[in-house]
């Protein structure tokens, strides 16, 4: 497939004004270096820049005609008709064979097992487990002595090791699983909230392979999740806004699992758009 100059420039216009109005907020509290404990866990955690985010591209196989401006651009390739590029899958592969490996696994591996609903959010809960200091300077809604009653009550079913890691030490002995980077891929699952999130990253980390209105999807969804994550976590947000979702009781258990639901659906359609995006092909979804 090619696209015309016309056509192209017509989507990345349109990129750009879709990127702008997502990360508009965050760029105004930047201004005024402003935090947020909600918010800035999509440009710290995820360390991409607005820029970045606004940068368009067609994904593997799109060629992009006359564009030459962007054969100094990584990962792009001469077309195959003089005056055309086109992002070169096969030169990522060659360049970050160890990166494209990591990415395709995570990806099939997530998509290929069914989905894990009872978590109930509780590692953020675990990452504050009979701890003096918190990773968050905010108040936890149900007070210490509360917020680990609720830990101990429950079962610890974390299955991403990127939350796991920052579990306190006596939070670690009470997951079903101890979690290592090296095992990641064996352990991910597509009900997970962060697994879902991380979309976004796998999307960044294949660069011009991925189309930027993918891309968007993506963060859409990880801003969309994080939202969930915080309200069902242990903090007390109220004075930025954040509702809870109380998963101490029947009812918030109950709007999470809907809503961990829901993202997963998102998330399963989302995972096979990007690996037929860079891959070509289609993948079966486990939800």
């Amino acid at each position: 497939m090619m696209l015309t100059r016309e056509q192209w420039t017509t989507r990345e216009r349109e990129h750009h004004a879709r990127a702008d109005a997502l990360t508009a907020e965050h760029r105004e509290r930047a201004t005024r270096a402003e935090k947020h404990p909600v918010w800035d866990f999509l440009f710290t955690y995820y360390a991409y820049k607005p820029a970045q985010l606004r940068r368009w591209h067609p994904g593997a196989g799109i060629e992009l005609e006359d564009a030459p401006e962007r054969l100094s651009w990584r990962w792009y390739s001469p077309g195959s008709t003089d005056g055309t590029v086109v992002p070169d899958a096969a030169a990522f592969a060659s360049e970050k064979s160890e990166l494209a490996g990591l990415v395709e696994r995570m990806l099939r591996r997530t998509a290929s097992r069914p989905g894990q609903f009872g978590c109930f959010g509780l590692h953020e809960w675990a990452m504050v487990y009979r701890a003096d200091e918190h990773r968050h300077p905010v108040p936890l809604r149900l007070g210490q002595a509360g917020t680990d009653a609720v830990v101990e009550g429950h079962d610890l079913r974390c299955t991403h090791f990127d939350a796991f890691r920052f579990f306190t030490p006596d939070a670690v002995p009470r997951n079903r699983e101890t979690l290592t980077r090296d095992e990641q891929p064996l352990f991910e699952q597509p009900g997970c909230l962060h697994a879902g999130m991380d979309l976004y990253k796998w999307a960044m980390k294949l660069g011009p392979l991925i189309p930027g209105e993918l891309l968007l999807d993506a963060f859409e969804l990880a801003r969309d999740i994080r939202l969930l994550d915080m309200q069902a976590a242990p903090y007390d947000l109220a004075a930025w806004g954040v509702v809870p979702v109380p998963i101490e009781t029947a009812d918030g258990k109950s709007e999470y699992v809907r809503r961990q639901r829901g993202f997963a659906e998102r998330g399963a359609a989302l995972r096979s758009a990007l690996l037929d995006a860079w891959q070509g092909e289609h993948v079966l979804a486990g939800v």
